[in-house]
């Protein structure tokens, strides 16, 4: 994981310390003296992580963090700042000026280390997911609606209900976001409405030492917290749970003394970062979903059917159970297209795919494969029950006319050519050539039928 961290510190000595501590690290260091310096090496290097001190001489610190969080080339670089004064307004001054984290000197390296290891895991997490949804949307894939926000939900876990409580009374006036007080049973319990916090705050210890690092790695392995951001709670002398809290996956820390405006402003910039990964998750999937979609129809595509119909074939060669492929294609669809216009043709294939979608099983694939044609395929099925969905879809298709937006209607018909599949009988491509020779059959016999290969017959 290691990575290129921009040092800025006006004191060579300084640089020179944290360049050795980074470098047994394996990381890669560049060296600023002055804001200026630190700022025009961000914007030409892109550093992956920026170590400040607040104390520069030419602008201070937290005016270089508002200027890199400012700057879009720049804002997503993760910044650790660094001061010799133990002032708290100081800090959350440093703090809102876009710093993740605020160290005072001496600063423990061991924390030091693993805070570094854990901002660059979730820049590079948010990185990968942020580039997915770019090549998705530059592929011409719609951006995932944007929901309405409103209140976050926040999940206190204490070893005792008076700490968590006392936490809660804390935060009134800082948090706008509903909080509530849970025990360990209830934070991995199921939630009302089925939603779970969007940040949990766990003490390091729940009575036992470790119990809350327990916790955490439960909450995170769970599917559905797993996408929880969790804020551990340090004891006053917390350098060791600090680090393996941090390794093991911890969002953030807040220790215990920590103000109430810093405490709530730790868990709010969890919040947001949440929102935006969650965000980009439903855009990646959502681009996933449209790359694997016939946009007409809603049916499964190409890209799609032939990978999970390879998956089916798999699955009947362990079962020893046979299924079913069929190619199903539209007659005369080009005589409506050519007379009714290409609306009324895809008025027809909609209302199709819809009548062929609602008979068949939820385990059943249905996929257009091409203008007019389509592909089913029904695992863990027999010849005969095979023949009789290939029926049922060919009547329903024929059975009424499809209703046109100006009131008229066109009647339809569909050729269907069938194939069974299993107990090491054919390859999946073999399959839908011989699928495909019935439809011809059935096509040159007339159309409006079902014929079955020969082989499978």
């Amino acid at each position: 994981m290691a990575g290129k961290i921009l040092i800025v510190d006006d004191v060579a000595t300084n640089r020179i310390v944290l360049k050795v501590k980074l470098a047994a690290a394996y990381y890669e260091t560049v060296q600023a003296a002055s804001g200026r310096e630190a700022l025009a090496l961000a914007r030409s290097l892109r550093p992956d992580l920026v170590l400040l001190d607040v104390e520069l001489p030419d602008m201070d610190g937290i005016t270089v963090c508002e200027a890199l969080k400012a700057d879009p080339t720049t804002r997503d670089i993760p910044v650790v700042m660094i001061t010799a004064f133990r002032d708290s307004a100081r800090k959350m001054e440093a703090l809102r000026a876009g710093a993740e984290e605020v160290f005072w000197k001496p600063i423990d390296e061991m924390v030091l280390l693993a805070r570094l290891r854990s901002l660059l895991r979730a820049r590079e997490t948010a990185e990968q997911l942020g580039l997915r949804d770019s090549t998705y949307r530059e592929l011409g894939f719609a951006e995932a609606a944007k929901e309405f926000a409103g209140q976050a939900l926040v999940g206190l876990v204490a070893g005792r209900a008076e700490t968590a409580l006392a936490w809660k009374r804390e935060l009134q006036g800082h948090l706008d976001d509903r909080v509530l007080v849970l025990d360990r049973e209830t934070a991995l319990g199921t939630f009302a409405g089925g939603r779970v916090p969007d940040v949990f705050v766990v003490a390091a210890d729940l009575g036992r030492a470790g119990d809350g690092l327990r916790l955490m790695s439960e909450l995170r392995s769970r599917a559905a917290t797993r996408y929880s951001s969790v804020c551990v709670m340090l004891p006053a002398q917390g350098r060791e749970v600090a680090a393996v809290a941090l390794d093991l996956g911890a969002a953030d820390l807040i220790e215990e003394r920590a103000d109430p405006a810093e405490m709530a402003h730790r868990i709010t910039t969890q919040i947001a970062r949440k929102r935006q990964s969650d965000r980009l998750r439903a855009s990646v999937a959502d681009g996933l979903r449209q790359a694997m979609t016939d946009p007409l129809t809603g049916l499964h595509n190409r890209r799609y059917a032939l990978p999970h119909l390879a998956r089916i074939a798999e699955r009947a060669e362990i079962t020893g159970r046979q299924f079913a492929v069929m190619l199903l294609d539209l007659d005369r669809f080009k005589a409506i297209n050519d007379t009714l216009g290409h609306a009324a043709g895809d008025a027809v294939l909609v209302e199709v795919a819809k009548r062929l979608r609602s008979n068949l099983r939820a385990v059943d694939l249905i996929a257009r494969i091409g203008g007019e044609e389509f592909l089913v395929a029904l695992p863990d099925t027999t010849l005969e029950a095979a023949r009789a969905t290939a029926e049922r879809l060919r009547r329903v298709v024929g059975e009424r006319p499809v209703r046109l937006k100006d009131g008229g209607g066109v009647s339809v018909t569909i050729s269907i050519g069938l194939a069974l599949g299993g107990r090491g009988a054919r390859g999946v491509e073999e399959l839908i050539g011989l699928a495909d020779t019935a439809l011809l059959d059935s096509k040159a016999e007339g159309r409006n039928q079902v014929t079955i290969c020969r082989s499978a017959a």
